[in-house]
């Protein structure tokens, strides 16, 4: 973490975390107003099932599915004229990044715990919040968010 943003939204997931939100939606919901802000906070919904590597399913991280999201969001396309690479590129980069830091992008890899166990959430907590600081930085590297 090199900044006081990326501070500031590792606190932030958190929180939403401690809340009750799940991974995916708490990342939504931490980036949301730093990228989009004029989505309502109501589109968290689009994100509840990526929780838990989509319901339990345990497919990619609920927290990369949630940064995922924010980087549409940021760069997505608004109309079918739009090129795809440039979005593709900045996900696949993120994924990367990711994956290099934790080792997986797969929920079933890097939970080795029982789901509601204790020890899965501690574990879940720090990739969260990590991930938080981790896609702070990406988007600031990139533009998308001035520090």
């Amino acid at each position: 973490m090199e900044n006081t943003l990326s501070k500031k939204a590792v606190e932030s997931v958190a929180g939403f975390h401690d809340m009750g939100y799940n991974c995916a939606e708490s990342v939504f919901l931490t980036f949301r107003e730093y990228v989009a802000p004029e989505m309502s906070e109501d589109m968290v919904r689009l994100a509840t099932p990526f929780g838990a590597g989509l319901g339990r399913a345990g497919c990619m991280c609920g927290a990369l599915s949630g940064a995922t999201m924010i980087l549409g969001a940021a760069r997505g396309r608004i109309n079918d004229k739009m090129p795809k690479d440039p979005p593709y590129e900045l996900s696949h980069e993120f994924h990367d990044k990711f994956k290099s830091k934790f080792g997986a992008t797969c929920c079933r890899s890097l939970m080795k715990h029982k789901f509601g166990s204790g020890e899965q959430k501690d574990k879940c907590h720090k990739i969260i919040t990590e991930s938080a600081g981790l896609l702070m930085d990406f988007l600031i590297d990139k533009g998308i968010v001035k520090r």
